[in-house]
């Protein structure tokens, strides 16, 4: 199967941005606006990048809106009213986990900007950007998509507000919403719309979702299943679970059924998700002619998103792990949907050919690194599975975990001119890799720079089985093969643990016992995560209901800051500034046995000086902000939300958040 695409695999110009661009082009008018919270990058990693190339190569004239100025609806007017629809995206990332912490903080940068820079989207993104599309061409058909409203389709837990909010479709009021990744619906949409279809005649399309207003009958039948009403999620957790089970188990392409959930008097349609890509037209994606650079505007500004994937290559998308966690399962989907070694081989010639190129591919991965070829060996199975996970809680024994393709594809790769290393950057999932000693003798001996990164996340069998995740022995044993094979390739070599911090299941004392297996095995971990429960993920149902949606039993939440600033601490107990949040949290659980000197204590009895010294700034920083008025504040549990949205056609006050801010009003 091929997508109805045409191109000469020659490298194009990147896609108008500006009136005299398309003039350029010899156009009077575009067919499709894009409009994206990202800068324009012209690459496969950023999502405006690849679905203006998409339709690019459909035939389709597309201009592209990076990160316009939305206090009024004048950028969007720039290219003149689109003969097709406007393209919405908040970018590659929720505009709120792109602007704040777990902590409800602002973000000091924002790696889709150039040079780092924040406050060039606002909040929710989806919502202010398909209000100025209407705004500016009343009647053009406005069709939102990417990680924000996909995850928003139906009602949903929103953490910055701790409310429970209505489907995207209805406060952006959007025409269509494409969910998961979608570019064969866009496509089809885009055709669609082209042969003099109208919107509601696009309403059968996979992985669309719309609004039905009052008058309007929902559909009915064998294959619709009725979610609970938006206002009885909101009133009753049990219902607000149920609506979460139902809607995981309606994933697989093959299976789902359509989803009807009520709002009121009006009602949001979700259609079954799109048919993932075929091997031939994941390689017509990702050979479309990229110049796979940030469009020239941007001059010698720095996009830090960019730099990551510069120089990387993305040999799949998908994964069946099902972490509860991740949206990545949500978004991408459960079946992996791979490249063909000769598509990637050519990227690979391609990039070393770059100027610039210094001969390090900085990546060949995806979602997960090793999952590269990985199905079902049973087709006719896969078409009925509703299996959340192939891999939890043991590797299903249909699951085809055959390394061979990709240590092909690996000894192909670092065979290529001019190529003088390979490096695998995404995360290895360790239990594949442990069935295959010499999938993990290749990595090790040519595809490690130094340090390779997994994500055990926790150690704790029940927080683990809230995840999805296998046991921590998995990772111990992992650790010690992964050393054994580097030691073999003459390489000292380490694994980087990533561990989550105050997910659903994990309190102060199951924290300790995390504590305690790392100073056990000698693990520093660098880097951290504080739990952000994401809109629809499973694990977000657990944090806002205290109860797991698939067996309706009661989990522990750690939900105050002081709490989560605790297990924070306690993931890094090693370093001095941690040291009185970590015996803040010892005594508070009566584990004063690990403190002082012993073998297994996690600080001594009497701080060092460097703590003392980070008490001592803390404070006085504290003392200051709270004197100058330059800081940020927000009532308790509560970001910027709704009411700023609705005053986003004022000039001032108008931005969801703003660096330096000092009074309401400033920007």
């Amino acid at each position: 199967m091929t997508l109805p695409l045409t191109t000469d695999g020659s490298r194009r110009p990147p896609l108008p941005t500006t009136p005299a661009e398309m003039r350029a082009r010899g156009w009077d008018e575009v067919d499709v606006v894009l409009v994206s919270g990202d800068a324009y990058v012209d690459h496969p990693s950023f999502a405006n990048g690849l679905i203006a190339r998409l339709l690019e190569a459909a035939g389709f004239r597309v201009a592209v809106l990076a990160q316009p100025e939305w206090s009024t609806c004048e950028a969007w007017r720039q290219f003149g009213r689109p003969r097709l629809f406007f393209g919405i995206s908040a970018g590659n990332m929720d505009s709120m986990i792109n602007h704040y912490t777990a902590n409800r903080k602002v973000r000091n940068d924002d790696a889709y900007s150039p040079d780092g820079a924040i406050g060039r989207r606002p909040d929710r993104a989806t919502l202010a950007y398909c209000q100025r599309s209407r705004e500016a061409f009343p009647g053009v058909p406005v069709v939102a998509g990417g990680v924000e409203a996909s995850l928003r389709r139906i009602a949903h837990y929103d953490y910055w507000s701790d409310t429970v909010r209505r489907s995207i479709l209805l406060d952006s009021k959007a025409d269509l919403v494409v969910f998961g990744m979608g570019e064969r619906t866009v496509l089809e949409v885009a055709r669609g719309l082209a042969a003099g279809r109208t919107v509601k005649d696009l309403r059968n399309l996979r992985g669309v979702a719309y609004r039905l207003g009052a008058s309007e009958p929902p559909p009915a039948g064998p294959d619709t299943v009725m979610l609970p009403a938006y206002e009885e999620v909101v009133a009753d957790p049990l219902a607000f679970c149920e609506m979460t089970r139902i809607s995981h188990l309606e994933t697989n392409p093959h299976n789902a059924r359509r989803l009807v959930q009520r709002h009121g008097r009006e009602a949001v349609v979700v259609n079954p998700p799109a048919l993932p890509l075929e091997q031939e037209e994941m390689d017509q994606v990702y050979g479309l002619p990229f110049t796979r650079r940030p469009h020239p505007a941007y001059g010698a500004a720095r996009i830090p998103a960019f730099e990551v994937v510069e120089t990387s290559v993305q040999i799949m998308r998908g994964c069946f792990g099902g972490c509860t966690f991740c949206s990545i399962t949500a978004h991408e989907g459960r079946i992996i949907q791979s490249r063909s070694q000769d598509s990637i081989i050519s990227e690979i010639r391609l990039l070393s050919a770059q100027p610039g190129f210094k001969g390090t591919v900085s990546d060949i991965g995806g979602p997960t690194a090793n999952m590269y070829q990985m199905r079902c060996s049973r087709p006719e199975v896969e078409a009925k599975c509703r299996r959340l996970s192939c891999v939890h809680p043991t590797v299903c024994k249909l699951l085809g975990t055959d390394h061979g393709p990709l240590k092909e594809l690996m000894r192909e790769a670092r065979s290529v001119a001019g190529v003088k290393r390979v490096l695998v950057a995404s995360g290895v999932r360790m239990d594949l890799a442990r069935r295959d000693p010499e999938y993990l003798q290749e990595l090790a001996a040519h595809h490690v720079g130094g340090h390779l990164k997994v994500a055990p996340e926790h150690t704790d069998p029940e927080v683990l089985n809230l995840m999805k995740k296998p046991s921590a022995d998995d990772y111990v044993e992992f650790d010690k093969e992964f050393k054994a094979a580097s030691h073999r390739a003459g390489k000292k070599q380490y694994t980087v643990p990533y561990f989550i911090a105050s997910h659903p299941g994990s309190g102060v004392e199951q924290m300790i016992e995390l504590a305690v297996f790392l100073k056990r095995n000698g693990y520093k971990p660098d880097q951290v995560q504080d739990f952000i429960p994401s809109p629809f993920d499973i694990s977000a149902c657990m944090y806002h209901t205290g109860l797991d949606p698939m067996t309706r039993q009661p989990v522990t939440v750690t939900k105050g800051l002081r709490d989560r600033r605790m297990q924070r601490a306690l993931l890094q107990f090693f370093k001095p500034e941690n040291y009185f949040e970590v015996r803040r949290a010892l005594e508070q659980a009566g584990r004063q046995d690990l403190i002082g000197s012993g073998c297994d204590c996690l600080i001594l009895d009497r701080p060092p000086p460097q703590a003392l010294d980070h008490k001592r700034r803390e404070a006085t920083r504290a003392f200051t902000e709270s004197t100058s008025g330059d800081h940020i504040r927000s009532r308790p549990g509560v970001a910027p939300d709704a009411p700023r949205g609705r005053r986003q056609g004022r000039r001032r006050g108008s931005i969801g958040y703003r660096p330096k801010r000092g009074g309401p009003g400033e920007s």
